[in-house]
């Protein structure tokens, strides 16, 4: 038998042994040194974070804020101290705008990513770690503890901080933007009304178009109450169909013969009359009531349509879309039905999507431009030149006009920079091989520049007003009603295409 470094075989199989008993030795204080150093390490960590607060203190899982059982306990102690001090304690009432184009462009993941990196933004814009709260969605509350002119002050700083470029996945880049309402106490009143008095100027910052602040004033809640009353008003409207069609007719601006009519929305109050859409339209789309009304217009105008065309009125009708119809999965589907069954040419049908909402660019837009795109509807970009759209995505889009927007063509006659401006326009999107609808005309000046400047069609009061479907079958027939007869007969002629 063989020996290991010239041992015996029994002293070999001792030394292994021995080396064997020293390698566990070693091996058993090892681990204890690496128990003894982590020990000291996690009370060195606790020491630190006694020290330092955490950032984020447990509560809100997506953002890492407190609970909001906390944060009302941190205002009942806000409050106290303010009574018996004669201090003073603002609420600020935060609502990210228009969160949901981030998860429609992203999904929520991203979207819960984006609310975090607002908690941390505004855990980094106030004064106080342990004064922020998440409420719902992308809703957040604020406590400071200042009087109300350091908090408008405040709030602004926090608008000048959610609006720095945020990169989300993808590489997207997102500026976000915030309603903020401000309550004092006890300026605005008592603690228990503080969190729905800041909601309330939140609101009216909202419907203002956000990216604002404003401080509560009693005025607010009156308005509370009455857009309460009119909410209920309207889901009584929505299901007893209080609504009418208007329709404002397009003319050709060569031939002056009609081309369409833009159907208008109108509620018929049974108290108030007559209430403009931009009244109960953006309550509809706050309210989730946009999407049967937008249904029923849908219905309303082919059905219509359908009637003059049996009639012999070859006119286009054209419909306003709404984000939220935009964003509906089916709403192609329901307006090639509607067509279907009035016996309805897709093509001879206008749906117009705003300049803003055209630009989204979300993935759910984009699959609904893209079924209008196969549906071969008819795509006008309406109020086209408020906006910012850039000229690589509108021609991407299957639009086939462009509606300039009234604000360009009220100053015509009197601004060459106005004339300039609408000029490019009309040149742009016939580059684009686009029709060019100019909206608000109101004078025979403005008229004859535009058909200078080769715009194709004029819509606005020099024309017609708005009018009832049968006051436009009178119009459209020289009846009483008809102040201009050239343009009657045209309701029994196709649309000529633009050469």
């Amino acid at each position: 038998m063989s020996t290991i470094l010239g041992l015996s075989p029994d002293g070999a199989l001792w030394a292994a042994l021995g080396l064997l008993g020293v390698c566990l030795v070693l091996a058993l204080a090892a681990v204890a040194l690496w128990r003894r150093a982590s020990a000291q390490s996690a009370a060195a960590l606790k020491g630190q974070a006694d020290a330092v607060p955490s950032a984020f203190p447990a509560g809100d899982v997506a953002t890492g804020l407190i609970s909001r059982q906390d944060f009302e306990r941190a205002l009942d102690k806000a409050v106290a101290r303010c009574d018996a001090q004669r201090s003073a304690v603002c609420l600020l009432f935060i609502d990210v705008d228009d969160f949901s184009d981030v998860n429609d462009a992203l999904g929520h993941e991203a979207g819960d990513e984006v609310l975090h990196e607002v908690a941390v933004r505004l855990h980094a814009a106030t004064p106080a770690k342990r004064s922020a709260t998440r409420v719902a969605g992308d809703e957040f509350l604020v406590l400071l503890t200042v009087g109300e002119t350091v908090a408008q002050a405040q709030a602004q700083h926090i608008l000048e901080a959610l609006s720095r470029p945020l990169v989300a996945r993808q590489g997207r880049e997102f500026r976000l933007s915030a309603s903020i309402g401000i309550a004092a106490y006890p300026a605005h009143g008592a603690r228990a009304g503080l969190v729905s008095k800041a909601h309330a100027a939140m609101r009216t910052v909202k419907q203002t178009g956000g990216g604002a602040w404003a401080s509560f004033n009693p005025q607010m809640a009156v308005d509370q109450r009455a857009q309460a009353a009119l909410l209920a008003d309207l889901r009584v409207a929505a299901q007893s169909r209080q609504f009418e069609l208007f329709y404002q007719p397009k003319v050709d601006a060569r031939t002056l013969q009609v081309t369409a009519a833009e159907a208008l929305l109108r509620w018929h109050h049974p108290q108030k009359g007559v209430i403009s859409p931009n009244v109960f339209i953006p309550l509809a789309e706050r309210n989730g009531l946009i999407g049967d009304i937008g249904n029923w217009v849908i219905e309303e105008a082919c059905r219509q349509a359908g009637t003059w065309r049996a009639a012999g009125f070859r006119m286009r009708v054209a419909i306003n879309l709404s984000a939220y119809q935009m964003r509906q999965d089916d709403l192609v589907q329901r307006i090639e039905s509607a067509l279907a069954s009035n016996r309805l040419r897709p093509e001879r049908f206008t749906v117009e999507i705003t300049e803003s909402l055209a630009l989204e660019n979300t993935r759910t837009t984009q699959r609904t431009f893209e079924a209008m795109r196969r549906a071969g509807l008819h795509v006008a970009i309406d109020d086209f030149g408020a906006g910012q759209t850039s000229l690589a995505y509108l021609r991407q889009l299957p639009a086939s006009e462009l509606k300039m927007d009234m604000s360009l063509v009220n100053d015509l006659a009197t601004s060459a920079d106005a004339r300039a401006i609408a000029q490019a326009v009309i040149k742009l999107a016939h580059a684009l091989d686009l029709r060019v609808v100019a909206e608000g005309v109101e004078t025979e000046q403005q008229r004859d520049l535009l058909v200078r400047m080769g715009c194709d069609e004029l819509q606005g009061f020099l024309f017609a007003k708005p009018m009832s479907a049968a006051a436009l079958g009178l119009w459209a027939m020289d009846d009483e009603f008809s102040h201009r007869p050239e343009f009657s007969s045209s309701l029994f002629q196709d649309t000529r295409p633009a050469p």
